[in-house]
């Protein structure tokens, strides 16, 4: 599995979730509950996880759809 997504917005995990779901691609969220290590702040980002093979596709739509909030990578 790969990292597709890392935010600490519930908001904006949710939708990239919902969104790479409607195209098909599983995704699973890790560090929901890390929180509880940092005292509940928030200050954990959230990681959202795809298969491999799933990676280059949900790269490519979640960099349509909300592009300011991905990583900067090599293409």
């Amino acid at each position: 599995m790969r990292v597709v997504l890392k935010s600490n917005d519930p908001v904006l995990l949710d939708f990239a979730a919902n969104l790479l779901s409607q195209e098909g691609i599983e995704s699973v969220l890790f560090d929901e509950h890390a929180s509880v290590m940092d005292g509940s702040m928030g200050f954990l980002p959230r990681r959202l996880m795809v298969l491999d093979e799933d990676f280059s596709r949900a790269d490519r739509l979640l960099r349509d759809a909300v592009a300011d909030q991905m990583p900067d990578r090599p293409i």
